[in-house]
């Protein structure tokens, strides 16, 4: 069964001196492009991740979050004394040079350790058994997504599915009207050589409308649209990451949709082609989102 590239997956991974969320989203895309979105990450191990998380999530846009949460048993954050001495010095400098200006000791305070660095949060370094605990959490948080990927999947195959059906569904309501172009074109081409008092020679007639009639045939037209929507099913079955195939496939769904409605010539077949692009237009639309 088919999966969609659409996915979220969450899981928690409990350290000693916290409990870390771990959020992995994912979105269409035409490779595997992989965002970490954290800090507590190592670098060193920064591009393992990338590759666990592309191997298993095949292709998309991916986002790996973690936030951090910490408990009691953590070291708590200190003040950069020196920093906020400098900063208090330069506002007490600005102060003198400037008119009287009320400054509340409280209110300073305040804005001084809001400024850049004065307040230092320790750094939360992962042990190696803290690392353990982590990784297995993002392994949590992909077989999550894997199962949302797996029902969205399932909605987006009975959808295209259904819709590659349709078009299949349509061809024999063209052939309907297939019949009844050869007497209009030719009750069409009368009319025309009597508004314009034109005398004609049956044969010279029936030969130039079996030319005319040649261009306009549509059988090949018909045969490989059969053929383009059998494949696309086959390959929705067949296949366990189909999407960028079944791309290809509607396009040349779309070629022959055009040319059946350019050769068409009769207005009810052109009803039916128009129909034939609405279902067409909404399998490529969810085909993007086809893994």
């Amino acid at each position: 069964m088919i999966e969609s590239m659409t996915g979220y997956g969450k899981a928690e991974c409990v350290l000693p001196s916290g409990k870390i969320a771990i959020e992995i989203r994912t979105l269409n895309g035409k490779n595997a492009d992989v965002n970490i979105k954290t800090q507590l990450i190592p670098r060193e191990k920064e591009m393992e991740i990338r590759k666990y998380l592309a191997s298993e999530l095949n292709r998309g846009t991916i986002e790996l979050f973690a936030n951090y949460e910490e408990n009691g048993a953590c070291k708590r954050a200190i003040i950069n004394t020196d920093l906020f001495k400098d900063y208090a010095a330069q506002i007490a400098g600005l102060s003198s040079k400037t008119e009287k200006q009320e400054n509340p000791d409280d209110v300073l305070t305040a804005a001084i350790l809001q400024m850049p660095n004065v307040i230092e949060a320790p750094r939360q370094e992962l042990s190696d058994e803290s690392w353990n605990l982590f990784f297995d959490a993002i392994r949590k948080a992909v077989k999550a997504l894997k199962e949302f990927r797996a029902k969205e999947g399932a909605v987006l195959y009975g959808d295209v599915s259904k819709r590659a059906l349709l078009i299949a569904s349509y061809i024999p309501e063209v052939e309907k009207y297939e019949s009844e172009r050869i007497p209009a074109i030719r009750e069409r081409l009368l009319k025309r050589m009597e508004d314009l008092k034109i005398s004609h020679d049956e044969n010279r007639l029936e030969q130039e409308l079996v030319y005319y009639l040649e261009k306009l045939d549509i059988n090949e037209e018909k045969v490989r649209l059969r053929q383009h929507c059998k494949y696309f099913l086959e390959t929705i079955e067949g296949e366990q990451f189909p999407g960028k195939k079944l791309g290809f496939i509607a396009q040349e769904m779309g070629r022959e949709i055009n040319t059946l409605g350019s050769k068409a010539n009769h207005a009810e077949i052109q009803k039916v082609v128009v129909k034939m692009k609405y279902e067409l237009d909404k399998i490529k639309e969810q085909s993007l989102n086809i893994l």
